[in-house]
């Protein structure tokens, strides 16, 4: 065969290829990229929680009378600075600045866990962990297979946010224990609507051909919604069924 019908060839096979198979090889390249961003945040997280605890520094967040010390409460309000920060800047950021902001985050999290693995035993921990990871994992699954459009979630959603939000920032100076358990068991039901609203989300919004820092910005973004998803589960669960050291 000469070069030319080589060549001629080579592009007809091209061609062959369905676009539609094209598409949703990129798709599930770009959610496989906003997944490993996800499952890396939240290594960083256990891992620095894991440090902290067996050093004994999580005692410079969290002092033996159960309280937080002054630099506990940089650490704990530190995340929602950064996520201001995601809000009002996200189109501004540099890929680097974006990958910066996030495994921050991710890191600082990890601090806000090292305090709260102090309150429950090892084993409820894990035990809560894996049902988070399933009950993410199916939501995660039904957001991303449903055709069923979830937009009209997004109000509901939204606005419970804000009120389960605003519940445990009340409940910080009332100390009430009805009010984190009806906050807690609000906060579930949100993260899980969340978790598969997002997903779903995250699918529509992928654009064919999607590359270099474009992608990378967006699978980043991504998976910081994902993350949060996944992280205010597990804590809320953790609250509701963790087992309290004695």
């Amino acid at each position: 065969m000469a070069f030319n019908d080589f060549q001629r060839s080579t592009r007809a096979g091209a061609r062959a290829i369905p676009a539609d198979a094209l598409y949703d090889a990129g798709l599930r390249q770009h959610m496989l990229g906003i997944y490993n961003y996800m499952f890396a945040g939240l290594g960083l997280s256990g891992a620095t929680a894991f440090l902290l605890m067996q050093s004994g520094a999580s005692a410079l967040f969290y002092s033996s009378a159960g309280q937080f010390t002054a630099l506990g409460w940089v650490a704990m309000l530190a995340p929602l600075g950064l996520l201001l920060i995601a809000s009002f800047m996200a189109q501004r950021l540099s890929t680097a600045a974006t990958h910066g902001l996030y495994w921050g985050l991710a890191a600082l999290q990890g601090v806000g866990l090292s305090i709260l693995f102090q309150a429950y035993t090892s084993t409820s921990i894990a035990q809560v962990f894996f049902v988070t990871a399933a009950a993410f994992g199916a939501l995660s699954l039904f957001g991303y297979t449903t055709k069923r459009s979830l937009s009209g979630m997004s109000t509901f959603l939204m606005i419970g946010l804000v009120g389960v939000v605003i519940a445990f920032l009340v409940n910080i100076f009332l100390q009430s224990s009805l009010l984190q358990f009806v906050a807690s068991v609000l906060g579930v039901i949100v993260f899980a609507g969340l978790t598969a609203f997002d997903t779903q989300r995250l699918k529509l919004e992928y654009l064919d051909g999607m590359s270099g820092d474009i992608a990378s910005k967006t699978q980043v973004w991504g998976a910081l919604s994902l993350y949060l998803n996944f992280i205010n589960l597990f804590q809320l669960l953790l609250s509701l069924f963790g087992q309290r050291e004695e």
